[in-house]
């Protein structure tokens, strides 16, 4: 399989600076040997998605902040997301903030539609990701990112890369999370998503809740694909993240995760974003990012 390796170094969608030096911190861990050492050409990939200078750009309305660069940036990781697929590539996304999200969304929505097939997202995050300017209680679009391509928020966002829904929240499985808004949440309810709380994993155990997630997308949907945020660890595992927050998932279980998502034959795209270096201890958090790359891949100890 020929992996293309697509970065976004944007870090507008979030409140903390950093994250736009993940995919250099990824590389530096060794992503691309260990994408060859579990027997797949790593010889594509895009760097070049151009991102202005925070520091000289506009921020906009406060309940959607930096919209316009961040709308910009993500259309040009939409389409490049799409040529990936169309050339037979599996698309591995590196960010930047979880806002890269609504370009990489778009882009898998825009190919599936093209060519009638059904596709689904499991989202791994500690935060739910749903909510809209109207909800927002920070105006952090990295926030907003997954109801973005499910059809709710600003137009800006909602149409980019074509004017219909990206992803059918019907489709979607959010899991590992344990911080939700109280709009967002009303929100998510009214679109119809599957959650997993961090209460529901320990509940069944990882094995289970991984078992049944494979389960639900499995004959509901041709391709799967999954956007991990790295916060969905806990910060003792993962230190390098925007927004650290406690009794996340384990090294271990995010592995083992990674691993029964290869073996089921349905991945064909992942994302791994909020790898943040400034914050991060010895690349820990960029070390652990290309170990799950690699499982998701089918990388096996044995």
């Amino acid at each position: 399989m020929n992996v293309r390796i697509i970065e976004l170094p944007l870090d507008f969608g979030a409140n903390r600076r950093g994250s736009d030096m993940g995919p250099s911190a990824m590389r530096l861990a060794g992503l691309k040997e260990r994408i060859i050492g579990a027997g797949h050409e790593c010889a594509e990939n895009f760097t070049g998605i151009p991102v202005p200078a925070m520091e000289f750009a506009e921020e906009g309305a406060p309940n959607a902040k930096f919209l316009a660069p961040i709308a910009a940036a993500c259309n040009e990781l939409a389409r490049e997301t799409e040529k990936a697929l169309e050339a037979g590539c599996f698309p591995l996304i590196l960010g930047g903030d979880h806002s890269i999200a609504i370009g990489s969304l778009s882009g898998l929505g825009a190919y599936y539609q093209k060519h009638g097939k059904k596709w689904g997202c499991l989202y791994v995050d500690a935060h739910g990701d749903f909510n809209t300017p109207d909800t927002t209680l920070s105006g952090n679009i990295h926030g907003m990112s997954l109801a973005a391509a499910c059809g709710y928020g600003a137009k800006e966002l909602t149409t980019l890369h074509g004017d219909f829904v990206k992803l059918r929240a019907e489709n979607v499985i959010l899991a590992g999370v344990r911080d939700l808004d109280k709009d967002e949440k009303i929100l998510m309810r009214k679109a119809g998503l599957t959650v997993y709380t961090m209460t529901d994993i320990d509940r069944a155990g990882i094995a289970e809740a991984a078992r049944r997630i494979i389960t639900f997308f499995s004959g509901r949907v041709d391709a799967l694909h999954v956007s991990i945020d790295m916060d969905a660890l806990d910060p003792a595992v993962a230190p390098g993240v925007g927004i650290p927050l406690a009794g996340g998932l384990s090294h271990r279980e995010l592995l083992l995760l990674a691993e029964e998502l290869a073996a089921s034959a349905l991945l064909r795209s992942a994302e791994i974003v909020e790898v943040n270096p400034v914050l991060d201890v010895r690349n820990q958090t960029a070390r652990m990012a290309v170990e799950i790359a690699g499982r998701l891949l089918g990388e096996k100890i044995f």
